[in-house]
This record gives structure tokens, sequence and C-alpha cells, in this order.
């Protein structure tokens, strides 16, 4: 492929839209350009690194005994609420009408598809295993698109679905996906690792997310370097201690506390209540229903937690109106052990449990109680890890500390069980002809974040440095003059053709620009390897090598598609 042929209109300026380095690269390196919000078109240079992931995963979803299917991104409603999440995914759906005022869903996923597909298609436990992935288009009403193709409205997605007659078929089928994973993103190039992750929407019991390391990562997770665990900060669980056990008195006793409304102003004189012997108590509906939340003083509640453990389809923090209409106070006055309505369910944090001599709202506005006991002051409905884990604390399986990282979420495995089967009433017959639903799990790469997270990660400050396995073109010639019939032109048109013959994937630079722009932009959009010809280094009979965020080194011409071929075969065995 020629420069001048092709279509790169590279930027010497980050457009003012761009907020991260990998999405100012993206548009500086010619590869997308912006729509509107949260919509992108692929040039010609970022569609070829698009294929390349795409075939990667193609490659190894194959090899793992994955077979490839495409369905419809228009899909019926009804599905949808048969599944139960045309309400809890209401807030991402997209929803179109046709002629005949018909109501579509532009799909998000593929979970309630790909079921009634096996439905009407696996009826015996003979068909299983079976496991079935596309590369296609999603649709997501994302409230704040941002970060380029990190968090967009419309994306390319590889979702797969296996389905299993038992639930030790369906770890195994998690095992392939979560294997195959791995391969497809250090194929990728990416320093990646997996992470315990909460279900979310998606549901199920098992979950995995593969994370990339980034500082400008949305994600925020929870890992131990000395055994290595790692969990999503929404499932992260630490080893650090329950509340101390305390003397307490023989009943709870009210005190006026004026104007004190935080956990903060109820630690100072005169009260000088610290915040780890307070009970902070939260007023949540859930479901239209109140709840109330209990959690230290010195802890935050982590809302995913809460949503997985009450089971809840839509959890929010109560107002102050409302917060008065269930416990007859004001937020900063509020507490579990009396004025409670009976229909009241409350949840406690597990770190409570056991706890005495605290101090919590008396739900009468400018007081507060102290003495209280977890055990004997407040009928706690149930016990869970409600709390959001910090840096320093133990790790829960080897006790040294935890670090906090930033990551980006890349891929995400769940073994969904029989939530979708039995709904959609995908069941097959077993070996004794009972009818059972088909066990189930659900894998998803977000392949155009892969694409921008492989930027976030290698790049310096001339542009992107790609790996090898996704780089656009392998080798980028730069003739530093371009007259047709000068040596240096004839020179790099040989070895131009040389290596396109041999399968090298090669862009020749035969722009009549400046050396310093060409260099800058071979720098910029980031091919592994630049092949450059003057007149002065071919007087020497030599031509530059220069891999991308390497050293010059000069080689003879004759030798150079030899050297060139080496190199990239060093390149790919390293990966």
């Amino acid at each position: 492929m020629r420069w001048s042929q092709y279509f790169i209109p590279t930027l010497k300026e980050s457009p003012a839209e761009a907020e991260i380095l990998s999405h100012k690269l993206l548009l500086r390196a010619g590869l997308v350009r912006k729509l509107t919000g949260g919509l992108y078109t692929f040039l010609p240079l970022g569609l070829r690194v698009l294929r390349k992931i795409e075939t990667i995963i193609r490659e190894e979803m194959n090899r793992a005994g994955a077979l490839e299917v495409l369905m419809p991104a228009l899909q019926p409603p009804e599905i949808w609420q048969q599944s139960g999440r045309y309400e809890t995914a209401r807030d991402v759906l997209y929803k179109v009408k046709d002629r005949a005022n018909k109501e579509w869903v532009l799909g998000p996923t593929h979970e309630e598809v790909i079921t009634t597909l096996a439905a009407g298609e696996i009826s015996s436990y003979r068909q299983m295993p079976k496991n079935f992935y596309q590369v296609q288009t999603k649709f997501r009403d994302e409230i704040r698109p941002r970060f380029g193709l990190m968090r967009a409205k419309e994306f390319i997605m590889k979702d797969a679905y296996s389905f299993d007659a038992t639930d030790e078929g369906a770890m195994a089928s998690y095992r392939k996906m979560y294997d195959a994973y791995a391969r497809i993103f250090n194929r990728c190039g990416l320093r990646n690792f997996p992470v315990e992750a909460d279900t979310g929407v998606i549901g199920g019991t098992h979950s995995h997310e593969f994370m990339v390391t980034a500082e400008t990562g949305e994600n925020e997770v929870a890992c131990c370097e000395a055994c290595q665990y790692a969990a999503n900060i929404e499932k992260a669980v630490s080893g650090i201690p329950p509340t101390a056990a305390r003397e307490v008195g023989a009943a709870t006793e009210k005190f006026a506390t004026p104007g004190v409304v935080t956990i903060e102003a109820l630690s100072k004189a005169p009260h000088s209540v610290p915040a780890n012997r307070q009970v902070k108590t939260l007023v949540y509906i859930a479901d239209s229903q109140p709840i109330l939340v209990l959690i230290r003083g010195d802890d935050q509640l982590n809302e995913t937690k809460l949503m997985a453990r009450t089971g809840a389809v839509a959890v929010r923090p109560a107002t102050p109106e409302e917060c008065v209409a269930t416990l007859g106070a004001n937020p900063g006055s509020l507490g579990a052990v009396a004025n409670v309505p009976a229909t009241v369910r409350i949840f406690a944090d597990e770190r409570l449990r056991g706890a005495n001599d605290m101090t919590t709202g008396a739900n009468e506005d400018g007081f507060h109680l102290r003495n209280v006991s977890l055990d004997r002051d407040i009928k706690v409905t149930a016990w869970f890890d409600l709390r959001t884990v910090r840096a320093g604390e133990p790790c829960a399986k080897c006790g040294k500390p935890l670090k906090l990282r930033r990551a980006i979420e890349v891929g995400h495995v769940f073994k969904l069980g029989t939530k979708y089967s039995e709904k959609l009433n995908a069941c097959f017959l077993d070996a004794d002809g009972k009818s059972k639903p088909c066990v189930m799990g659900c894998y998803g790469i977000g392949v155009t974040r892969t694409f921008q997270a492989v930027i976030e990660q290698s790049n310096d400050k001339d542009g992107i440095i790609w790996p090898l396995a996704v780089a656009p073109f392998a080798v980028c010639i730069t003739p530093l003059v371009v007259v047709k019939d000068s040596a240096v032109m004839q020179l790099a048109e040989k070895i131009y053709a040389e290596l396109t013959t041999a399968g090298v994937e090669v862009i020749l630079d035969d722009r009549d620009d400046r050396p310093g722009v060409k260099f800058k932009d071979a720098d910029l959009v980031g091919f592994p390897l630049r092949l450059s010809i003057g007149e002065k280094s071919l007087a020497n009979g030599e031509v530059e090598l220069k891999p991308r965020g390497g050293e010059i080194a000069f080689v003879k011409a004759e030798e150079a598609v030899a050297k060139v071929r080496e190199f990239l075969a060093a390149r790919a065995q390293a990966t």
C-alpha cells in the first residue's frame, strides 16, 4: 500500500473533545472520526486494526470449540419481558417503533435471542455441550458517552453463550472461555489480569472480568501482590477485623446533638464519638420499598454489593422526604433502634456483627443514642458484606496489604446457571428422560474497547506503539527522496515489492514531504518498524532500520529485506 493512495488524516494537535491519551491518539493518528457523542466512524487504518483483533478473537474462539453465528440486532421486546430484563435493563435499552407502531429493542446483548434459539433447537443432553459466538454491533443508551470507544452508544462486541447439561459441564465450558480470553488479550499485546467480579444485570453465579491496567481506567480493582488475589472494587473483600466488642450499658441512652448531622461532626467535641464507634443508618428505596442499611461510621457503602445481596432490581438512596416518612426524622439523626416500621427490612454490614457500645441516630431530629448493642437493640434482617475495601487493608486470603489500581475492563465471563433457560424454556431431556433447563454461560469481549485499550497501554510521547499482531502495517518504508528515477526511490520500490511478495504488510510513504513530517507521522501512527532510505546512507550502501520506540540501526541495503524479516519473526515469536 502507498501512503499517497491511502487515507491517513493525521492531526498535529489533539481535538478538544478528547479527554484521555488513547482517545487523543485515536483521532490524531487518523484511526477514527467522531460523528456525534458516542458514535464513531472507523477510517481505513483503524479498520485494519479492528479486523486484526477480530481475527485473533475468532481464531481463539474456534480453537476453544465455539461455533460462530450471527444474530439479529433488532429484537422483539417480548423475549426481554420474558427474561425480566425489559425492566432491569431499561436504562440502557434503545427502543424503536416500526411503521405499524410495533416496538422493537436494539440489542445491547443477546442472552434472550440465543436462549430462544436453544429452546427451539436443543432437546437432548446428547446435543450438548454447545457454545455459540458472534462478533456484532451492540447498542446501549449510555447516559454519558465518553473517552472515545471506551464508553460509546454503538460498539462492536464478541459475545459467546454456552449450553451444558450439568453444572460440572458448565464449569468446564467456563474454564475453556476463561483460558481463551487470556490467550486473546496476550496475543493483542495487552498486559491483563482476571479479577473476581459482580454479575450485575447479566446475572449468574460466577464471574470474572479481564482487566487492563491504566491510570485512566473507569474500574477500580483491589489486588494483592503476594497471593495474586484480585477483585473488582464492587466485589472485593478484605481481612479487616470486625468492630471490637466492649462493655455496654444496660440500656441505650438518648442525648441531645443539636445541629450534628454528620459522622465527622459527631466525632468532634463536645461529643467526641469516634467514627468507628458510630453506626451509619442509610435509607434506600429497593424496588419501591424502603430498606435500612447499617454500616460503620468510618466505612463507605458499596451500592453494587447492596443490589447483589438484596436481589433488588432497582436501588436508590431515599430522598430526605422519604427518610422522614419512613423513620420520622431527617438524615443525620437516623437509626434502627426505635420507631422502625415492622415492614422495613434492615441490612447490616458484617463488620458490625456483634458490635456494642455504639452510637447511632435516635430517629428524632437533634438526638442520638449511645450504649447501642447491635444484637440486643436492633432487629437485623440479614448480615452481608456491604462495605467498600480500602487500600492497605489486609488481604482476606494471605493477610498482606491490598493495593487499589485503576483498570479498563476488556472482557467478562459469566456462569449464568439456569436463569435464562428457565425463563425462556430452554430445556432438554436427560439420560433418564427427565426435562431439565440447560446450564448456561455467557462471555463477552469489547472489541472496540480492546482496540483503544491497546493504545492506552502502548504509547509514548510521540504516539502509538502497536504490538505487531494488531498493527495496521508491520513496516513503513520511508524514502527521503521520492523522485521517480532516483536511486533512493528505486531501492524503496524494490524493497517494497520484495516484502509484499514475502507476505509482509508494508506501507510505502511516497509523499513528497519533508523527512521530519514523515518521521513524525510514522511514529504517531505507530508502525512497529520504519525502514528509511536517504541519499547519505545509501551512498554508504546502507539503509536505516528503526523499531518503534527503539534505536536506529544501519544495515547493508542488500540485507535490508532479510533483516526486516528477522526482526518481524523475532517480534512474532516474542508474543
